[in-house]
């Protein structure tokens, strides 16, 4: 019989210097007025040249193991889930491993791009389900200031740094994750990718001279597939949960753009006040976004214990992914 998972604790972490709109201004044809009305962000966080996505990871995973009451000794497993690792290997995990003391955990990455934090959770779900392992850490963590190209204005005003961590452990009460839902689609890569640095193309002065080490994405398309997906990922969640949109208490929904959450909002019918939005202070931090923004929701006294909670996100893959949680 498989276990119940539920989430014992949460952390997050973002690095101090902050990117305003109006500092964007003065770096590329834009305005504070042009971002905010087609984004929602006012500002995001941006790591400094020494610090990389371990190290955020790292002091995330630190909270939320502490909010779990546990030691990184009683870790089974870590899993990051990030497209700014470190570097090509060993995983980011493997430094968050050394970075909180966790010696007896396994320790692995997954790339899933923004959808990364959901697909991390159905892993972490898993092995816990499965009897495998009872202490799972979940990061989802991104430098991801290092993968935009600052003379795309379409672009490097949509993303920030951060880390958002939980701790998954096994429940025989009626609380914890209910249902996952994930969903690929691979004929739309194209719409959001960064193309240089792997075997495909690899780094070299052609790879630099195209700039094709940073993000390139399309946009509008990615808009309306963003909603579409995200809107037909949580009806297919809350169903298998045997939930109604009008049973949620609080949606997470991962932090890209302020106009996709609402279009979300609208055609799910659910009350947009119940939509957790932080997007306006950090704008997209990729895998780590529904992670922070879960951890932020956790601390502001507004999750009540039995509270029905959906999280969502879309990303490169393209990728996309639902969650129901029981609090």
């Amino acid at each position: 019989m498989l276990k119940g998972v539920k989430i014992s604790g949460t952390g997050s972490f973002l690095p101090d210097r902050i990117l305003t709109n109006h500092d964007l201004e003065k770096m590329i044809d834009t305005s504070d007025e042009w971002i905010k009305t087609r984004t929602g962000i006012c500002e995001r966080r941006i790591a400094d040249e020494n610090t990389a996505t371990s190290d955020l990871a790292i002091e995330a995973a630190k909270k939320a193991l502490k909010n779990a009451h546990k030691k990184p000794e009683e870790v089974d497993l870590i899993i990051v889930a990030t497209v700014t690792p470190d570097m090509i290997f060993p995983s980011t995990a493997c430094f968050v491993q050394r970075g909180i003391g966790a010696k007896h955990a396994a320790a692995f990455d997954i790339s899933a791009a923004c959808s990364g934090f959901i697909y991390g959770l159905a892993v972490g779900y898993q092995f816990i389900a499965s009897g495998m392992y009872d202490t799972v850490l979940v990061i989802g963590a991104e430098v991801y200031s290092r993968i935009v190209d600052w003379t795309d204005r379409n672009t490097c005003v949509l993303f920030g740094d951060g880390a958002g961590a939980v701790v998954l452990e096994p429940t025989n009460k009626d609380e914890g994750i209910l249902a996952i839902d994930l969903e690929t689609d691979g004929n739309t890569a194209e719409l959001l990718m960064v193309p240089g640095g792997g075997s495909r193309n690899p780094i070299c002065q052609k790879t630099l001279d195209h700039r094709l080490n940073f993000v390139k994405m399309k946009g509008n398309e990615v808009f309306k597939f963003a909603v579409n997906s995200l809107v037909k990922t949580t009806r297919k969640v809350l169903a298998k949960a045997k939930l109604k949109p009008e049973d949620v208490d609080h949606i997470v929904p991962h932090q890209a753009n302020v106009r996709i959450i609402d279009a979300l909002t609208k055609k799910l019918k659910i009350d947009p006040e119940k939509a957790f939005i932080n997007i306006e202070k950090y704008g997209n931090t990729s895998a780590a976004s529904i992670g922070i923004a879960l951890d932020e929701l956790v601390h502001s006294k507004k999750l009540k214990k039995g509270q029905i909670i959906v999280t969502n996100a879309f990303g490169g893959g393209l990728t996309w992914g639902a969650c129901v949680i029981k609090w």
